[in-house]
C-alpha cells in the first residue's frame, strides 16, 4: 500500500452524484492527498477538472471501462482505495470490486442492491480476508445513517452497563430530498432480476440474506407446529400490527414504510453478525417513517405506503415499468441546486435493552440526503479508508460501514456538521 501511486481513485466522477463527491473531496481532502478522477469519457473528465481549483485542478484523470477486467485490475493495483459511483452495481460493478479484493485494495460504493452485495460476499469475502482488503458497500444514505446509528446505540448501552439491544426501531423523523435516478435504476434492475430468477427473489425477500452465518440467524418461517406470534390474543394482535404498513404508536405518532428499509435493515443485521452478535442475539430491527400526530398523519402514511407499493410493483412488470420509466428520474439526473439546498434529514434509533433501559441515537444533517448528504458521507468514507489506517479494523473482507470504520467515520461526519448523538431515557 505504501508504494501505490494514489491514495484514492474516484470512479464515476463525472456522474451527477460523482460531481458532488468530487466537489466535496476538493474542499475537504487534506493537502497532499493523492486523488485521481476516473470515468469513461476523457472529455467529460477534462470538463469536470476545469471547474476545480487548487490541488484538485491538477488531479490525474483516468479513462476506465468498469467491465474491462484487465483495466480495472491495473487500476486497483495503483491505489490504496477505489471509491465507485458506477451503478447499477449488479450490472457494472462486479469486475471492479473483484479486482480490489484480489489486489488488497480498499473499496467503497453507494449500492443499495441486496443482490449485488450478496454476490460480492460470495465471490470476494474470502479473497479479501486473505489480502486484507476492506470491501465496504453501502456508504451513502444507504446505509451509513442506519448502520452508524445502531452501532452508536449499542456502544452507548454497553458503556452504561445496560446490556444488549432487543427491540430496535429507526424512525425517519424528517426527510426532505429526492431519490436519484441512479437509485431508481438500481431498483429497476433488481426488480427485473427478481422477476426472472427465483433464487434472486428468495435472496431479496430474506431479511437475513446478507448474514455471514445464515444458519445462526432466525428462521424465515416457524417450524411445523410452532406459533409465529406470542401466545394469547394480545400477543397475536401485536404481531399482526407490526406487519401492517401503517400503524399508530403508543406515543400517538403514525408511522409508515421507509423506502430504504428493505436494504438498510439487512446491512445492519450483517453488522451485528460480523461483530459476533454484539448488538444482541435477541436484536430485532426495523425502520419506519414518522408522519407525526396530526389529523392528516394517517392519510399521509397511507398515501406514501400506496405510492411506494405502486412504484415497486410497477417496476416488477414490463408494461408498467415502461410507463414509470417515462416519469421517474433517469440515471445522471437530479434536482437543481436550489432544490437541493432545501434538503434535510433527521433519523432516530430507539432501542430497548436487556436491562429494561431505553437508548436513543439521533443522526441528521441540513443536507439533501440523496445528493449533498450522500456526497459528504461517501467522500468521508473514502478518505477514512485512505487516511485513517491506524483506526480501521484489522480484518479484511466484505464489511459494512459500522464494522470497517465506525468510530473514525463518525468523528469525520461530526466534523462536517452532522449530528450523531446518543442519550439514555
Amino acid at each position: 500500500m505504501d508504494t501505490r501511486e494514489f491514495d484514492l481513485v474516484l470512479v464515476g466522477a463525472t456522474g451527477f452524484v460523482g460531481r458532488l463527491i468530487t466537489d466535496h473531496l476538493a474542499r475537504s481532502a487534506p493537502p497532499g492527498t493523492k486523488i485521481a478522477l476516473a470515468g469513461r469519457s476523457s472529455e467529460r473528465l477534462e470538463s469536470l477538472r476545469e471547474g476545480l481549483s487548487g490541488e484538485a485542478a491538477t488531479w490525474p484523470l483516468l479513462v476506465i471501462d468498469t467491465l474491462d477486467e484487465a483495466a480495472v485490475g491495473e487500476l486497483a493495483a495503483r491505489t490504496r482505495v477505489v471509491a465507485t459511483t458506477v451503478g447499477p452495481y449488479q450490472r457494472y460493478g462486479v469486475p471492479l470490486v473483484m479486482a480490489c479484493a484480489n489486489s488488497g485494495t480498499h473499496y467503497c460504493d453507494l449500492t443499495g442492491e441486496v443482490l449485488f452485495v450478496r454476490r460480492v460476499i460470495d465471490s470476494c469475502h474470502d479473497v479479501a480476508e486473505r489480502t486484507g482488503a476492506l470491501i465496504v458497500t453501502a456508504c451513502g444514505f444507504d446505509s451509513i445513517p442506519s448502520d452508524l446509528s445502531v452501532w452508536a446505540t449499542a456502544e452507548a448501552a454497553k458503556a452504561a452497563g445496560d446490556g444488549e439491544l432487543t427491540e430496535t426501531t429507526l424512525f425517519v423523523r424528517r426527510l426532505r430530498g429526492g431519490l436519484s435516478g441512479g437509485t431508481i435504476d438500481s431498483a429497476r434492475q433488481q426488480a427485473i432480476d427478481m422477476g426472472t430468477d427465483g433464487e434472486a427473489k428468495r435472496i431479496v425477500t430474506d431479511p437475513y440474506a446478507l448474514s455471514p452465518d445464515r444458519q445462526a440467524e432466525p428462521r424465515r418461517r416457524p417450524a411445523a407446529g410452532e406459533s409465529s406470534a406470542p401466545a394469547g390474543i394480545p400477543g397475536r394482535l401485536a404481531a399482526v400490527s407490526r406487519r401492517l404498513p401503517v400503524t399508530r404508536g403508543s406515543d400517538g405518532h403514525w408511522t409508515g414504510p421507509f423506502v430504504m428499509a428493505a436494504f438498510n435493515t439487512r446491512i445492519v443485521r450483517r453488522s451485528n453478525a460480523l461483530l459476533g452478535w454484539a448488538y444482541g442475539r435477541h436484536f430485532h430491527y426495523r425502520e419506519v417513517q414518522d408522519f407525526g400526530t396530526s389529523r392528516s398523519a394517517p392519510a399521509k402514511a397511507l398515501g406514501t405506503s400506496a405510492a411506494l407499493a405502486g412504484v415497486l410493483g410497477g417496476l416488477s412488470f414490463a408494461p408498467t415499468r415502461r410507463l414509470l420509466d417515462d416519469r421517474l428520474p433517469k440515471p445522471g439526473q437530479g434536482p437543481s441546486a436550489e432544490e437541493r439546498r432545501r434538503g434535510r434529514f433527521t433519523m432516530e434509533v430507539v432501542a430497548e435493552t436487556t436491562s429494561g433501559a431505553t437508548h436513543r441515537t439521533t443522526f441528521g444533517a441540513r443536507l439533501d440526503p440523496g445528493y449533498e448528504g450522500t456526497a459528504v458521507m461517501f467522500g468521508e468514507a473514502a478518505l477514512c479508508l485512505a487516511l485513517d489506517r491506524d483506526r480501521l479494523t484489522d480484518r479484511g473482507g466484505v464489511l459494512t460501514p459500522a464494522t470497517a470504520m465506525a468510530a473514525p467515520l463518525a468523528d469525520r461526519l461530526r466534523a462536517q456538521g452532522f449530528t450523531l448523538e446518543s442519550t439514555r431515557d
